[in-house]
């Protein structure tokens, strides 16, 4: 079983779900999110900790994954935990095999496999991505937690490349705290733009 899980031809899969992506630059748009479990980055505000135990999730085929993305939207995003932990070149191949549009959110620690048509970096203090994925990466979303994260996001805006949307976005469980702080940061560096999840303010998956 494990040679099937290094291949990505079982994956960890904890939920999937049809909902409308809440964050970012696809913010609106109805996807179907593919959450992977496994993740060893730690973030202690991380509102899916559920995700952390790869072993908790049950290896599941990816052909039976795509056969079921397949079904409800034109857009799917692969999310976790980290779902870089896996290697990601089957079941994007298999998806785009299917003429789907192929997004993930990732914190970009790990090798970048797979083909992407969007990749969201939200990268993490305490496990700094890769240069491949600052590279390639469509949009940056740096969560802020408190102001310290000002300073790291402007570090990881200098390493991505030069058409990446910039998102500053709110901690949920802080957002009454740091909404003014970002919007003030913003309107003095207007290359950064606010991303809220609006999918909690939707009461939503």
């Amino acid at each position: 079983m494990q040679l099937l899980v290094d291949k990505g031809e079982l994956l960890p899969l904890m939920e999937e779900f049809y909902t409308i992506q809440g964050e970012g630059y696809h913010k609106g748009t109805a996807a179907y999110f593919i959450r992977l479990g496994g993740c060893d980055v730690g973030c202690h505000w991380c509102d899916v900790k559920e995700s952390w135990n790869a072993n908790l999730h049950p290896p599941t085929e990816a052909k039976h994954i795509v056969e079921n993305a397949k079904k409800y939207s034109d857009t799917i995003v692969i999310t976790g935990g980290e779902p870089l932990m896996w290697d990601m070149t089957l079941l994007t191949s298999m998806l785009k095999e299917n003429s789907l549009q192929v997004h993930i959110e990732t914190s970009g620690a790990y090798k970048l496999t797979g083909t992407w048509d969007w990749i969201c970096l939200s990268p993490k203090k305490l496990k700094l991505p890769t240069s491949e994925v600052y590279n390639q990466a469509n949009e940056l979303k740096v969560i802020v937690y408190n102001n310290d994260d000002f300073r790291f996001a402007e570090e990881q805006a200098a390493k991505v490349n030069k058409d990446c949307i910039l998102y500053l976005q709110p901690e949920w469980s802080k957002r009454d705290k740091v909404i003014p702080d970002i919007v003030d940061y913003v309107m003095k560096h207007p290359k950064w733009k606010v991303s809220l999840q609006t999918h909690k303010y939707l009461n939503i998956p």
